[in-house]
């Protein structure tokens, strides 16, 4: 959950465009020293080696080679060529970038209690033109303290994340069975598919489902008109939402007025759903029926800690982003399984010790399951949902050696951290033993990003994850054909350009 991007919004651009002239401000203010500063002097803003030295050609020649959806591609190049550090501006947008995790936890110890993250300009617009609330992910500041602190009790917390597991794990069954049917219709007893509109339905009922206690019906053979406008509302809006980070929103209603309107459409659609599930919320609150769990919005309106418009911006946020953010690393996990077999026997014997052991808990069996859990890390070290997670330090940071200005977007690559040599021994391999060995792997694992500003869904995330591999290896096995390696585009999330085809082969 939590997809992000390269480069700044424009609501920072002030105090980039400040800090972007602002090498001498770093000797007035007594800056954040790296853990193993360098004996040399400490250099200044400007000398930070930089991509490209015309802001404007930059983004031309982004838009004419279509490279946007290849920026993890170009970070990971950039990096090996100007090293560790390194600054780039396309367009209004400006940024400096960082590679070793080190460096991300500098950025940790400098964000302050305010952690700032990257806006979306075309969401938040959005809002603004239809008089929405923005949630935590748009906000900054004290509001998103606020609301973060009471979201953070149902949604993340163990005691929150207790309550919506079964949610979870009744959907991951449902999907299981939903193969099973389709595997009973192939006389080979076999099916090979590409999986990832059936992820993308499994994600969106379970994420549904816990947020808003109503299942969709999108594993029944034939859902509703309304489920299937829902789901192309959601695909719309992500599709549209890359192209629209680049250009401010104005602009683009004039130079692509169908894109603009094409988001706008797709983004009232699912307020429409947030509002149809608040709405039969209070219906059975009305008809006083027993009081049970009902899912994270029906417990954050009978706490009545946030503003009902509140509380609908964030259901709907955490909707948009708790989708493809969760099925794009379903399928390279499922992906990855089938060309390492043994990996996939080793964590199905895991699954078997476990369930010798009889009966369990939910949160107790999700933290039975480390080879299952460390699949999971691995993969979103090779395949993160986004390419970068961004800080703005609130303070002069020095990082490599070169000081960096207060209110300076830094972005941690994750997509190159994941991949170099220089912080994963043999990168390339798909090695989730990595994980549980005694090796230090402090800030290596940033998927979800860091410290309070850290994705708000994670638990959601997580247990969705595991949950489904757990039943989903448990009942099938699961090969491919082919074991070259993904090729993949950034698509707002990091995605394969084509996916894979997988075949499910029932164990019993």
């Amino acid at each position: 959950m939590g997809a992000s991007s390269r480069l700044s919004p424009r609501a920072a651009r002030g105090s980039l465009s400040r800090s972007f002239w602002a090498g001498p401000s770093c000797r007035s203010v007594a800056p954040v020293v790296a853990a193993e500063p360098s004996p040399s002097k400490v250099l200044p803003f400007e000398a930070i080696p930089r991509s490209g030295h015309n802001a404007w050609f930059n983004l031309y020649r982004f838009w004419r080679t279509n490279s946007f959806q290849n920026l993890h591609y170009i970070m990971q190049k950039n990096f090996q060529h100007l090293g560790p550090i390194y600054r780039e501006t396309v367009g209004t947008h400006s940024s400096v970038n960082v590679l070793l995790p080190r460096d991300a936890a500098q950025l940790f110890q400098s964000e302050g209690i305010y952690p700032r993250r990257m806006g979306i300009d075309s969401w938040i617009a959005h809002r603004a033109l239809r008089n929405h609330k923005c949630g935590i992910f748009l906000l900054n500041g004290e509001e998103w303290r606020s609301d973060r602190l009471v979201l953070n009790k149902e949604v993340i917390s163990p005691a929150g994340t207790h309550k919506f597991l079964p949610f979870l794990n009744t959907v991951a069954e449902d999907f299981v069975e939903f193969m099973h049917r389709r595997v009973r219709k192939n006389t080979r007893r076999l099916l090979t598919v590409d999986l990832r509109h059936d992820l993308f339905c499994f994600t969106l009922e379970a994420s549904s489902y816990a947020l808003y206690g109503e299942r969709l019906g999108l594993l029944e053979e034939s859902p509703s008109a309304e489920s299937q406008r829902f789901i192309q509302a959601l695909e719309t809006m992500l599709q549209t939402t890359l192209p629209l980070l680049f250009i401010p929103p104005g602009l683009m209603r004039w130079v692509n007025h169908k894109l603009w309107q094409d988001h706008m459409d797709a983004w009232d659609i699912i307020f429409k759903h947030a509002d149809k599930c608040i709405q039969n919320i209070y219906q059975e609150f009305c008809l006083g029926k027993p009081r049970k769990y009902s899912g994270i919005m029906a417990e954050l309106l009978l706490q009545d800690e946030l503003p009902l418009d509140s509380i609908k911006a964030n259901m709907t946020e955490f909707t948009a982003g708790g989708v493809d953010t969760t099925a794009m690393p379903l399928l390279f996990t499922l992906f990855e399984l089938a060309r390492n077999p043994h990996i996939q026997t080793a964590i199905r014997e895991e699954i078997t010790a476990v369930e010798a052991k009889g009966p369990k808990e939910l949160s107790k069996l999700l933290n039975c399951l480390p080879l299952l859990k460390a699949a999971i890390k691995e993969t979103l070290r090779l395949y993160p949902v986004g390419i970068t997670v961004q800080r703005y330090p609130t303070q002069d940071v020095v990082i490599q050696n070169y000081c960096v200005p207060a209110g300076t977007l830094c972005q941690v690559g994750l997509y190159a951290m994941g991949r170099s040599p220089e912080v994963f021994s043999d990168p390339e391999l798909y090695s989730p033993k990595r994980w549980l060995g005694k090796e230090d792997n402090s800030f290596k694992a940033l998927a979800f990003g860091f410290g309070s500003r850290q994705c708000i869904g994670r638990r959601l995330a997580e247990a969705e994850m595991t949950l489904f591999l757990f039943h989903v290896l448990r009942n099938f096995k699961i090969d491919t054909v082919s074991k070259a390696d993904i090729k993949t585009v950034f698509g707002f999330i990091l995605m394969p350009e084509k996916p894979p085809l997988l075949t499910f082969r029932p164990l019993d």
